[in-house]
């Protein structure tokens, strides 16, 4: 019994880690978008404002269209802690409303509104496609064999217990890069289907730091996931 508790907590604290989330004050504004502070210029804020009003609602419908018993009532957040990175992610809360939360810095490094409408529909399609709930079942088998083969194997309860954690980090891992390039397809359709141009969206892409093809990385190279874009863009 105490070595099952144990695996379920740390799955579940190795799925929060694989999940970025937001810790600190997070600022809402009417429809739910929030309004930036004085690091986000004016133009920035009302192009993402406008974004999240012509997105949500189409990403809601994708949702609904594709989904069955899940939670489309999207809420769209914007991570104003001090000295956050560009960045965005999607996560749930505590009921299982869907949150997609911006950095002020993303915002305001944003290029035009393609690159924030291609952004909020990617990590929109993170929900749509379960990718959260999918991740933490295929922690929970990694850790599930790598703890019985260390037990075959007479581990100690130690022993035991790191094997779990390695096996659910590997397990976490094994089809991430998989679920990135199919929010990269179905962001493409909901910024699309919003009005926007994804293609030139995914060019933020040309900007960050290419992760390359590395065993049990997390992102594809960027090279793929624009490659990916293009291909369902011109299906549309």
């Amino acid at each position: 019994m105490l070595r099952k508790v144990s695996l379920i907590a740390m799955v579940a604290l190795l799925a929060g880690c694989e999940v970025t989330t937001t810790s600190g004050p997070v600022s809402t504004g009417p429809g739910g978008a929030a309004p930036a502070s004085q690091q986000v210029s004016p133009a920035s804020s009302r192009s993402f404002a406008q974004v999240v009003r012509t997105v949500e609602p189409v990403a809601e419908r994708e949702c609904r269209a594709r989904t069955q018993r899940v939670n489309c009532d999207f809420r769209i957040l914007v991570d104003d802690r001090p000295n956050q990175p560009p960045n965005a992610f999607q996560t749930v809360d505590k009921s299982g409303r869907p949150i997609i939360a911006f950095t002020l810095a993303l915002i305001d490094d944003a290029r035009n509104a393609d690159e924030l409408a291609f952004v909020m529909g990617h990590e929109a399609a993170h929900h749509i496609r379960g990718h959260i709930a999918r991740q933490q079942q295929n922690a929970v088998a990694g850790a599930v064999i790598a703890g019985s083969l260390a037990v075959l194997l007479g581990g100690t309860p130690t022993a035991v217990q790191e094997a779990q954690r390695s096996g659910a980090q590997v397990g976490a891992r094994t089809y991430s890069k998989d679920f990135e390039l199919e929010a990269d397809a179905l962001g493409t359709v909901i910024a699309a289907r919003a009005g926007y141009d994804p293609v030139r969206g995914a060019k933020f892409f040309t900007r960050i730091p290419d992760p390359g093809d590395r065993f049990l990385g997390t992102h594809p190279p960027n090279a793929q996931r624009i490659e990916t874009v293009r291909r369902t863009a011109a299906g549309l």
